[in-house]
């Protein structure tokens, strides 16, 4: 399967880039950089599609799994190198459960399964980065 993604120079710093979803969005260095700040960054993008990517593996295994949870969010800590062209060399991705009757085991298991067998982006991250999970249960 191929992904072609099209990314159109909007000026100044911006650009609008496609998605096989057929959505658009913007990105945009900030004023720092010579941008305007009006859309994502590339770098802090792939941290999002990290997250979004092992999210979409946990939510559908609650599914499957009937777990009961409130809430569920995704923290992604990431170090940035110093010299260029700089990179991720350390990501921590947290998993935060919230709920009355979390059933941890089970969860945890929706985690690893994640981490360890479906979620590509994070094998993409493995290839530059170091990469650390810790799941965190809140129970109310």
């Amino acid at each position: 399967m191929t992904n072609h993604i099209t990314t159109n120079w909007m000026g100044n710093m911006a650009f609008e880039s496609n998605n096989p979803s057929d959505h658009k969005f913007i990105m945009d260095a900030g004023a720092e950089d010579g941008g305007e700040g009006k859309g994502f960054r590339p770098k802090a993008l792939m941290l999002s599609s990290l997250a979004g990517c092992s999210g979409l593996d946990v939510a559908s295994l609650i599914k499957k799994m009937k777990l009961e949870v409130d809430k569920f969010h995704i923290e992604t800590i990431a170090n940035l190198t110093e010299e260029h062209p700089k990179f991720y060399d350390k990501v921590k991705v947290e998993y935060h459960f919230y709920g009355s009757n979390l059933d941890e085991k089970k969860l945890q298991r929706a985690v690893d399964l994640s981490v360890e067998k479906y979620c590509g982006v994070m094998e993409m991250f493995r290839k530059f980065a170091k990469v650390t999970t810790q799941t965190i249960f809140h129970k109310s």
